[in-house]
């Protein structure tokens, strides 16, 4: 919404040079340079590659909104959906990203085995969505801590929800894992996007302990090559681990 605020009052000049120029000028073409524009400084701005058809579109998607007539009430719901969904993507530029079964199996399979004794085994997701890693681990790992963070209110809420329903010992926690302190886990994992994997390495780096794992599913790290990559279907994107 920022981006096509800014976006704006040069829309405002083009179409006012249109005007004079007795070129046709309605809402679609209003629309067009609005969303033109948008996705222009989307791009200038440096914002990630799927931000330019999101600005790009929404004038043209509002207006056919519009068109329908739909109630009010629908364009508040909507918003309110997504602000909850959403919530600080302008910020840290990670979309809802969720993952699948396989994924969450495979780190299953990394995790170390059960410990007689001692400190517990502690995993945490950042940027943990709907839960869905965090209570298959809970449930395949009785002897796990199994924590995950979300920054959007939603999708906590939906996985605290999920968690109460079926009695699992899965915590969940509303946050920026910014905050927390890597140093408490064995291991990180995330499913961020590739523009918040330069700070995340440097976190990981300052604060993991000798013996703990990162993983990254998709995206990786300029900074070092992993140290394993697994591929938990043919075909799919890696799951990258860095062995601290």
């Amino acid at each position: 919404m920022l981006i096509q605020c800014g976006a704006a009052p040069l829309t405002l000049a083009i179409i006012y040079v249109m005007a004079s120029c007795r070129l046709p000028v309605n809402e679609w073409s209003v629309a067009a340079v609005q969303g033109l524009l948008a996705a222009g400084l989307t791009w200038k701005l440096g914002l990630a590659a799927w931000w330019r058809p999101i600005q790009l579109l929404f004038p043209a998607a509002l207006l056919a909104a519009l068109a329908l007539q739909l109630p009010p009430w629908l364009f508040l719901a909507a918003f309110l959906i997504l602000l909850g969904l959403y919530w600080s993507t302008f910020r840290t530029q990670v979309p809802y990203y969720p993952s699948h079964p396989a994924v969450w199996d495979a780190v299953r399979q990394i995790l170390p085995p059960p410990a007689a004794g001692g400190a517990p085994l502690r995993v945490i997701d950042i940027g943990s969505g709907l839960g869905g890693l965090v209570l298959y681990l809970a449930r395949q790992r009785p002897d796990a801590e199994c924590h995950g963070i979300e920054l959007a209110p939603l999708p906590w809420l939906v996985s605290r929800l999920r968690a109460a329903v079926t009695g699992s010992r899965a915590r969940f926690t509303l946050g920026d894992y910014e905050k927390l302190d890597f140093g408490r886990y064995r291991l990180v994992f995330a499913y961020l996007s590739p523009a918040a994997m330069p700070g995340l390495w440097r976190k990981a780096a300052a604060e993991m302990r000798p013996g703990a794992m990162l993983a990254s599913y998709e995206f990786a790290i300029d900074a070092r090559a992993p140290d394993r990559t697994i591929h938990a279907t043919e075909g799919e994107d890696a799951l990258y681990i860095w062995y601290f």
